[in-house]
């Protein structure tokens, strides 16, 4: 086995010429042109009822004057958005084959979404996907590592609508080893619940309708520091949930087929496939909802997607703050996994309130917090609220005020040089 760095400055500029070259999205959309249904199964799939999404009459007489998308549907990758760019010259399709970084491993380290405009029903939506950065960095775990920024940007003829960017970290393999070896995963004990527990679960859930803001506008006067999102229950989780989850959101980057169309994925990608105990080929992804392939790999039970995790957080987000705001940004990092029978408690405190631009808007800290009272996934969310004195929310323009796809990237790529990040929270920044 080499041992030679994965990491080196020759590498690490081959894969920055990448930066800001648009490439194919591997998958097709799971939504071609999503309308109100579409909007209630990507709502529901995340356990939201809120009529705004799931109620076309509700919605038209809401101050957006028609059916709008949760936040969980405007973007995000593999749910909609067809390709801008489907082909690739010769000289594009080499710089942009193969992995430049080869041999480091890769972890998703955190997803980051950012949002213009709503998104409407039969709407056309264009997409463009590319590396926006990749920063040297160094640290005590693993060494030398290379944050790599992926950008996915959606829009439509009459503007941008959202974009949803992703943090790889990329590490020596052997670097992570020496150190994982060094201290060894700690032991998970998912304990039965009882009665009384589930009970409190059953209650929670029972008072959310109650708590969700809806058409009564939170004015920006009346939020302080210091004031509390949620707290929103979700779980105990089930398979039952992955399943639901599953018909809401599509089979992500995977793109899981049945039947026929299984047997075509598994000539194109055999890699992705592995025999289950009667010798029947099935795919990697399994482990979210098979006992014993989550065990063979490592986990104590089977667990959720990151992605799940950022839904309930925007859940969170937009049932504190009415139909009258704006859910302008969300970060969340992926610290800790969330197993079948976790139960997770979302919650957030009011950091900051400010104008933005002019913009009446707060900042939080959200969080998912298990029932061993483990942070999961901690995050940040800017939401624009409506004022009594500075009027009704005025959408936020995207980066450099960019009006195609291509334009926002671009602008996206000088963020990341000048920040060290693609979120609209730069490196470093305090809570």
């Amino acid at each position: 086995m080499s041992t030679d760095p994965a990491i080196t400055d020759e590498r690490l500029a081959a894969l920055r010429r990448r930066i800001g070259v648009p490439a194919p999205h591997p998958q097709p959309p799971w939504y071609r042109s999503p309308g109100p249904d579409a909007f209630r199964h990507v709502a529901e799939a995340i356990g939201d009822d809120n009529p705004l999404w799931c109620e076309p009459q509700y919605a038209t007489a809401s101050v957006w004057a028609g059916p709008i998308a949760s936040p969980s549907l405007n973007g995000g990758d593999t749910l909609v958005g067809e390709n801008e760019v489907a082909e690739l010259d010769g000289e594009t399709r080499a710089l942009l084959k193969g992995d430049p970084l080869t041999g480091a491993h890769a972890y998703y380290a955190a997803s980051a979404r950012e949002w213009w405009s709503p998104l409407r029903p039969e709407s056309t939506i264009g997409r463009r996907n590319a590396l926006v950065g990749a920063l040297d960095k160094t640290g005590e775990f693993a060494g030398r590592t290379v944050h790599e920024w992926t950008a996915e940007v959606f829009g439509t003829a009459s503007g941008m609508l959202s974009a949803q960017y992703r943090l790889m970290i990329r590490t020596d393999r052997g670097a992570v080893e020496r150190r994982s070896s060094e201290t060894p995963p700690a032991e998970v004990e998912i304990r039965p619940y009882t009665p009384e527990q589930l009970a409190e679960i059953d209650a929670a859930y029972a008072a959310e309708p109650a708590r969700r803001r809806g058409a009564a506008p939170r004015w920006w006067e009346d939020v302080a520091v210091g004031d509390s999102l949620g707290p929103l229950v979700k779980g105990p989780l089930r398979v039952t949930d992955m399943i639901v989850w599953h018909t809401g959101m599509g089979m992500g980057l995977y793109g899981v087929k049945a039947l026929r169309l299984s047997y075509q994925q598994r000539q194109k990608t055999p890699g992705f496939f592995r025999p289950d105990h009667l010798n029947i080929p099935d795919v990697y992804q399994r482990v979210h909802w098979d006992q014993d392939w989550a065990r063979r790999a490592g986990n104590p039970s089977i667990y959720d997607y990151g992605r799940m995790r950022e839904a309930w957080l925007i859940h969170l987000c937009t049932d504190w703050m009415g139909d009258d705001a704006w859910l302008a940004a969300l970060d969340v990092e992926f610290r800790k996994f969330n197993y079948v029978g976790d139960t997770h408690w979302m919650r957030g405190t009011v950091t900051r309130r400010y104008l933005a631009d002019g913009r009446p808007a707060v900042d939080a800290d959200i969080w998912g917090e298990n029932q061993r009272g483990e942070v999961t996934c901690p995050g940040h969310a800017t939401i624009l609220l409506p004022s009594r004195e500075h009027g009704p929310v005025r959408l936020p323009e995207p980066p450099g005020g960019a009006s195609t796809c291509q334009a926002t990237l671009d602008a996206l790529v000088r963020r990341v040089a000048e920040t060290g990040s693609a979120t609209t929270r730069p490196a470093g920044s305090p809570s």
